[in-house]
């Protein structure tokens, strides 16, 4: 049984492989609309989430599965104090793979050491989001049909930014992968990333507070919020929020293929008028998010679909 923690658990093959099956799916989604019937994704969200629990909702759907779901923390017994071990051994009754998103780093490892059917990471605090690395795997993929020799800035909040740390941990086993990393002091990289990532498989990467400075360097700008519910005080926050707002302006100096992604939700920092410029590709994220999910859930369950 394979679970699905960190984006290091599944191999620079195994990658191309659920890329290789969400482009088929795309391509012929009537061949995969029974590929599940029977069975049941649980969907444990103990934090908030509007597109991650969804698009597991769709994904299971679109396979011809069901699915079971706990929303919020409140809505469950980990209301009344019930263990994530205990949680996941009795999902486990009632289902056949489950997906959890926990405010706790290390949540739904611990899940997945107490549970006998697959469990996938949607999102551990400050920590990990490998879903959504796969989303945006397949959306560089699809922009630039490649993965190498490409120079990425990550702006905004590179601390507690779980998707800027997964993203990075699978971009590090390319080759030619240069990493920009643009926030403010406070909000910088942690140093383990930087150490055990960035320095351990020896990618090039320079800090900088000016995104401007960069800009036509990049092939790929990844935004992120600036995250209030990863402050523990209100005035660190209101100082931050926004300290980098995209706008059609800070554009010009950029490439014309530049690909712009954002894990979303966006509050400021994207301003909307770049909604239409062709090279904003966070909507196409949250699509491609769908079918990788898709394809993962066809892994997990070990579903091969002719």
């Amino acid at each position: 049984m394979r679970n699905l923690i960190d984006i290091k658990d599944l191999s620079v093959k195994e990658l191309e492989e659920l890329i290789a099956v969400a482009e088929d799916i795309i391509a012929n989604p009537a061949k995969y609309a029974e590929a599940c019937r029977g069975k049941k994704l649980a969907t444990l969200f103990f934090e908030p989430s509007t597109r991650t629990r969804l698009s597991f909702e769709a994904a299971m759907y679109e396979l011809g599965g069901n699915v079971l779901s706990v929303s919020s923390a409140n809505s469950s017994s980990a209301a009344k104090g019930e263990s994530v071990a205990d949680t996941a051994k009795t999902v486990s009754c009632y289902a056949d793979i489950i997906a959890m998103r926990h405010p706790k780093e290390g949540a739904p490892l611990v899940a997945s050491m107490n549970s006998s059917i697959p469990v996938i990471n949607a999102g551990d605090g400050g920590h990990n989001h490998p879903t959504q690395t796969l989303a945006d795997l397949l959306t560089i993929w699809r922009e630039k049909g490649r993965f190498d020799d490409l120079t990425v800035g990550f702006c905004g909040d590179l601390k507690f930014g779980r998707t800027v740390h997964s993203l990075i941990s699978a971009l590090s086993r390319y080759t030619g992968i240069k990493i920009v990393l643009i926030s403010p002091e406070e909000l910088k990289l942690p140093s383990y990333i930087k150490k055990d990532v960035l320095g351990a498989n020896s990618i090039e990467y320079k800090q900088t507070t000016d995104l401007l400075s960069v800009m036509p360097e990049l092939d790929i700008l990844y935004m992120t919020r600036v995250q209030r519910e990863r402050f523990f005080n209100e005035e660190d926050y209101l100082r931050l929020k926004d300290s980098y707002i995209l706008t059609p302006d800070k554009l010009k100096m950029a490439k014309p293929d530049l690909s712009i992604l954002h894990p979303l939700p966006r509050v400021n920092e994207i301003a909307v008028a770049i909604d239409d410029d062709p090279r904003a590709c966070y909507f196409k994220q949250v699509l491609n998010g769908k079918y990788m999910r898709m394809a993962l859930i066809l892994k997990l369950l070990e579903v091969n679909v002719k």
